[in-house]
């Protein structure tokens, strides 16, 4: 899934929900449910994400989304193999950037 948002320091959770077409009580769930998402929040509650939060995003809505795993496998794969995961994941979203923009340059001719 490529993820289309703009070089920002902090998103707000709607613009999260939004590029990942998913509700914001969806993203509210996973912070709680995953150690690895610790959004900052302002004085009223609102919640900011990093980048690095948003890149832990995409890897949990592969596991949990794409590859299907439950809540609890992708708990346990992001503890135990977090690294090789990682790699793997990172190899596969530049590649479907690259796909993205193949298609985008074809559209064009």
């Amino acid at each position: 899934m490529h993820i289309e948002l703009p070089e920002k320091r902090y998103y707000g959770i709607g613009e999260v929900a939004k590029a990942f077409n998913v509700n914001t009580s969806l993203i509210r769930f996973w912070e709680k449910e995953f150690d690895v998402l610790k959004p900052k929040k302002n004085a009223k509650g609102n919640r900011k994400f990093t980048p690095e939060d948003i890149k832990n995003l995409k890897f949990i809505y592969h596991l949990v989304k794409e590859r299907g795993f439950t809540l609890e496998g992708a708990k346990t794969h992001l503890k135990e193999g977090k690294k090789q995961s990682l790699d793997k994941f990172d190899i596969i979203e530049k590649l479907e950037g690259v796909k993205a923009q193949l298609i985008k340059i074809k559209s064009q001719l």
